[in-house]
């Protein structure tokens, strides 16, 4: 991943054109641009059997996205686009780009096997800044899960860890739990 801090003003444009220009994935999160390649396939492979487990268990006003992104209230040149989203179903009707993060049910970030403590910690903190009432943060590196609940103050105040094998327990209205027994782990790094 690698981040450029511009001046503010139109720096969601800036973002677009590096998309459009390098298929690089752009976020804005606290004002520097970031950039990260698309994912590999074990990234992706756990996304799609998270989407899976979401789709056939979410209540029927929810669904599971991918390639949806979330602004930071207050400043929508700020955003985020996590690897996968819960909003109410009228987003798929919806004009917008940005959806409103107390719109997430649930934000899922699988970190990227080159992706820093600091990289992951800032990510954390803009989500609870944002007010995102749930994250989960899946880690194939070292095959643990972290559930982040109850934003306040730009913190989480409820975090709950765990193994791949073990259940990730979900608030109400999502699925009472998502299975992380068959997620891929990362091959060791070289």
């Amino acid at each position: 991943m690698t981040a450029i801090t511009v001046r503010p003003g139109r720096l969601r444009d800036v973002a677009e054109e590096i998309e459009q220009r390098t298929g690089l994935r752009a976020q804005i999160i606290g004002g520097t641009l970031v950039m990260s390649p698309t994912p590999r396939g074990k990234h992706a492979g756990t996304v799609r059997q998270l989407r899976i487990q979401l789709d056939s268990k979410l209540p029927a006003d929810l669904g599971a996205y991918e390639v949806s992104s979330i602004y930071m209230p207050g400043n929508d040149e700020d955003y985020v686009t996590p690897d996968l989203i819960v909003l109410p179903l009228d987003w798929e009707n919806d004009d917008e780009w940005l959806a409103d993060p107390h719109d997430a049910a649930l934000a899922v970030e699988v970190i990227s096997n080159s992706e820093g403590v600091k990289a992951v910690a800032t990510k954390t903190d803009w989500y609870a800044s944002a007010g995102t009432a749930v994250l989960l943060a899946l880690d194939p590196r070292n095959g643990t899960w972290t559930l982040y609940t109850h934003p306040r103050d730009g913190l989480y105040q409820g975090v709950l860890l765990g193994k791949y094998g073990e259940p990730v327990p979900l608030p109400a209205p999502l699925p009472a739990e998502l299975d992380t027994s068959g997620l891929p782990i990362y091959a060791p790094r070289r």
